[in-house]
């Protein structure tokens, strides 16, 4: 198989996956293609944002088909995270990469204790004015990252009293804008495959669209959280052990 085909085939997994919990694949995508390319700030990111955008995009879609969107809160939230986002890139334009992959570790870390965690029984009342000033500092960490604030806003909604599948919903529209928006920076020194990019981008879309329908409609999101973690966690590890040795 292919360098290519490779990317292709477990970018559909992950965009399936990452659909399920209305994230963008960015998250996922970040240590899966640093596996393939050297390069993180003009090779990875730039290709990572890109796709995040629009699998995020179609993860709303699929969301929104199933009733699962609050529109009003959605379109709000995504100015806290649009406007940082690319300062956070720019930043990571003048970082070693290797500070920014052990940033991203950490990361991981707080994300895994996120989905592994027990469900609390308790609703809480949404507190949506906390959840907009926290999605700013979150959207200049994802920026510096080169990912879409999703892996973090999603568990800061659930966290704040939104239901899972309309935290989803929400989170799919509000890291769709911030994703292009942090690439805006990446664009001078971008180093990618238009071509790879236009067939993930088609790819990475259609598998988040069936990701969020299929949570929507059948799947329970607990195993899907779980199974989404540890493949993160076991590429990320694997990426940075490479960049120590």
């Amino acid at each position: 198989m292919g360098q290519n085909s490779a990317i292709i085939i477990g970018l559909i997994l992950l965009s399936v996956i990452s659909g399920m919990l209305g994230l963008g694949v960015a998250f996922a995508a970040v240590p899966f293609l640093g596996l393939f390319f050297t390069d993180l700030v003009h090779q990875v990111q730039p290709l990572s944002l890109l796709l995040n955008g629009f699998t995020a995009l179609f993860s709303t879609f699929g969301f929104a088909r199933s009733g699962y969107m609050d529109w009003k809160k959605a379109l709000i939230l995504s100015i806290a995270t649009t406007i940082p986002s690319p300062l956070g890139a720019l930043l990571a334009q003048h970082i070693p990469q290797t500070y920014i992959w052990l940033v991203y570790l950490a990361a991981v870390g707080y994300l895994i204790y996120r989905l592994f965690e027990p469900a609390k029984v308790e609703q809480k009342r949404e507190n949506f004015r906390l959840a907009f000033m926290l999605a700013i500092p979150i959207s200049i960490l994802a920026g510096f990252l080169g990912v879409g604030p999703g892996f973090l806003l999603m568990p800061t909604l659930i966290l704040l009293g939104f239901e899972p599948k309309k935290a989803a919903g929400i989170n799919a529209w509000a890291v769709t804008l911030p994703s292009f928006s942090a690439l805006i920076p990446h664009l001078d020194t971008a180093r990618i495959s238009w071509n790879l990019a236009a067939i993930l981008i088609v790819v990475g879309a259609a598998g988040s669209f069936l990701g969020a329908r299929l949570t929507s409609l059948y799947i329970p999101a607990k195993r899907v959280k779980q199974i989404f973690g540890f493949l993160i966690l076991i590429m990320t590890i694997y990426k940075v052990s490479i960049l120590l040795r």
